[in-house]
């Protein structure tokens, strides 16, 4: 009975890959197939042995590992049904790249060196089907790889006030526009034992896209049963009830780190009417969890974002620095939503992580722009340093206005993961001579290191580091969301317009002639050389700039508002560049094609 689902999952899995084959040729690799089981925890491929198979994941889940410098194994991959794996050592006869293991008890079928080469020596369509998997595999190479969407998901609560049997049923319902969601709990499991319950999970898998177990309030057998058989772990906690371990991860989820483990992911469920999550952190320090979400009662859009979380379809906008020019992206986010554009993730460097907390904070966008208009009423950048020693501007009311612009958004003085939706922003450490991305901590300060200009601005001292600017380092951070975890299209907004400007002359003027050329407003400049504040605002992002195109390429969608007449320092502009980048998201989006922005728009919805 078992290997009849096993079978079935088998043909599905061939033809999502392969596509469709004559019966002859199908029937030709089927014969060459080998199954193969391992369990929780075994080795699969071990990183620089030779490669004599490929794989075909039928059901579980694989994760693949690298060792680095320090000889520590670090995680980079998960694979799922239907995925290839070790392919490429096969074609290039180089010894295998990453050590894999399996998270859960993992079935596949395995092609050996000699059955594919007997292949695609006597089949001409095979030949054609494994060779685009193959382009296919290079390309995703580039970092955008699909991600393998979980099949199986355990809901385990960890704190009291947590309804696991209502949230699932609201979590199928959301899941099940993208395909058929099974909901198991122990009643409908009954006394089954490990081989019963392995041969009712393969029917339920087999039939299903997700299947969704709900665990018991208690660490009996049945919640170890759970945590045991997950592709991902969602672990339901009331935000409202303090933050202490709960026997199910005391007694079922011990052992966190290990190969034979699946991904666990914080689900903070929090009152229909709260405004902004608060204490986020205290919950996480004692969890390593790979991500949190955070979800109010009876609010359809958070759910709706979980579901494309968990199915990796999630939307994430980027967006990059460029001081003042970024206000345009206020006006793209609003040119987004009007469209049913639904965003899940934002990320950003300098002022394009500025902006990117009015997006994840969940305000509409015209409260945000808003917020953001009082709070850049003054000149962030005015206050010049008389004895500049470690910086042109002193940088207070840069941060009076980020202080008090998070007050107005959020309430408090929130950390970085209190937002509702997922927020990252890059800053650069000097220090360590590393791009750096932050994730968690205080919101205000990791924001003032993502905007701090060097030289022009004071940096930030963090956990004894010097960070400034992220755009030193990364100023169009989109490589940073294709990593993100449930991610499956990308949105960019850039705002590099710069062109090369051609100097008549062949050296700088001294400064007196600079002056007196700045300062003659009814006489022609003769001299176009940048001011210093904006040569050191522009030189900065240098190497950002250089790398422009590989990030464009990982953008599914890329926007590049011409701000020509708009400088870096203009922020007395807010409502024109906002009405600039509103127009061209506009423009742009309305020139798609109706199916490409039919599917921006069908991920939204709840």
């Amino acid at each position: 009975m078992r290997q009849r689902y096993q079978e079935e999952l088998l043909d599905r899995c061939l033809h999502a890959v392969l596509g469709e084959l004559e019966p002859e040729a199908m029937a030709l690799l089927r014969e060459r197939l080998r199954w193969l089981q391992i369990g929780a925890g075994e080795v699969l491929m071990t990183e620089g042995e030779p490669g004599d198979s490929m794989y075909l994941v039928v059901s579980g889940r694989l994760r693949a590992y690298l060792r680095g410098a320090d000889g520590a194994e670090r995680a980079v991959r998960e694979m799922g049904r239907g995925q290839v794996v070790g392919e490429m050592a096969l074609y290039t006869d180089a010894p295998r790249s990453a050590t894999v293991a399996a998270v859960r008890d993992t079935v596949l079928v395995q092609l050996a060196r000699e059955d594919l080469r007997a292949l695609l020596a006597h089949s001409a369509q095979l030949s054609i089907a494994l060779t685009r998997q193959l382009i296919r595999r290079l390309d995703g190479q580039g970092g955008r790889a699909p991600q393998a969407p979980p099949v199986t998901v355990a809901l385990v609560p960890v704190s009291a006030g947590v309804d696991a049997h209502e949230l699932a049923a609201r979590l199928a319902g959301a899941l099940g526009r993208h395909g058929p969601v099974a909901v198991l709990d122990a009643a409908a499991a009954g006394m089954a034992d490990d081989r019963a319950f392995a041969l009712q999970l393969d029917r339920l898998e087999a039939e299903h896209d997700v299947v969704l177990l709900v665990a018991g309030e208690r660490p009996d057998a049945w919640t170890q049963r759970c945590g045991r058989h997950a592709d991902e772990i969602l672990l339901l906690a009331d935000a409202d009830q303090p933050p202490t371990l709960h026997d199910n991860e005391t007694r079922c989820l011990i052992g966190r780190g290990q190969r034979a483990e699946a991904v666990e992911t914080l689900l903070l469920l929090h009152p229909a009417e709260a405004h902004t999550p608060r204490g986020t952190r205290h919950w996480l320090d004692r969890r390593p969890v790979a991500d949190h979400v955070h979800l109010r009662r009876g609010h359809a859009g958070d759910l709706a974002r979980l579901a494309r979380l968990l199915r990796r379809t999630a939307i994430g906008l980027v967006f990059a620095g460029g001081g003042a020019r970024g206000f345009a992206h206020l006006g793209i986010w609003h040119a987004l939503a009007e469209r049913g554009i639904e965003i899940d993730v934002v990320g950003g460097t300098s002022i394009g992580a500025v902006m990117a907390v009015a997006v994840a904070s969940g305000r509409a966008p015209d409260e945000a722009a808003a917020v953001a208009r009082r709070a850049f009423a003054i000149n962030p950048t005015g206050d010049f340093n008389w004895l500049p020693l470690l910086s042109l501007i002193k940088g207070r009311r840069l941060r009076r206005v980020i202080e008090q612009g998070l007050n107005e958004l959020l309430g408090f003085d929130a950390d970085a993961e209190d937002l509702w939706k997922g927020f990252y922003c890059v800053a650069s450490n000097y220090s360590q001579a590393r791009e750096q991305r932050l994730t968690r901590g205080n919101l205000a300060r990791a924001l003032r290191a993502s905007v701090a200009i060097p030289g022009a601005l004071p940096p930030v001292v963090m956990d004894g580091d010097l960070l400034c600017d992220g755009g030193t380092f990364n100023n169009f951070p989109v490589d940073a969301m294709r990593e993100r975890r449930g991610i499956g299209t990308v949105i960019g907004v850039d705002l590099d317009f710069r062109k090369p400007r051609r100097i008549e002359q062949d050296e700088p003027p001294g400064g007196l002639a600079l002056w007196r050329d700045r300062w003659r407003p009814w006489a022609k400049r003769r001299y176009r050389f940048p001011s210093l504040m904006a040569y050191l605002m522009n030189v900065t992002i240098l190497y950002s700039s250089s790398r422009r195109r590989e990030h464009q390429r990982l953008c599914d969608l890329f926007l590049s508002p011409p701000l020509e007449r708009v400088g870096m320092l203009q922020w007395n502009k807010f409502d024109a560049i906002v009405a600039q980048g509103r127009q061209h998201a506009e423009a742009l989006l309305d020139a798609l094609p109706p199916e490409q922005l039919a599917r921006l728009r069908s991920t939204a919805l709840p």
